[in-house]
């Protein structure tokens, strides 16, 4: 299955939360952590998902901060 990689950056404290919510939305994405002391996630989107996660992640920053580290540019 194709997949897409996010690289997202969350409070460290936040990510078991965010495995949860996950969790919850079966199959919507898989969550892994690259570095926990850093708050950097890794989703793993299937295709047909991408605006479902546009929209949780959405929801989600409304509750702590969400950086997507695949946008992010150096002025």
């Amino acid at each position: 299955m194709d997949t897409i990689s996010l690289l997202i950056q969350i409070p460290p404290r936040e990510i078991a939360y965010l495995n949860f919510v996950f969790e919850s939305y079966e199959g919507v994405a898989a969550v892994r952590t690259i570095d926990p002391h850093k708050g950097i996630v890794e989703l793993m989107v299937s295709p047909h998902y991408q605006e479902e996660i546009k929209e949780i992640l959405k929801d989600l920053a409304e509750e702590f901060p969400v950086h997507d580290l695949d946008s992010e540019t150096t002025d």
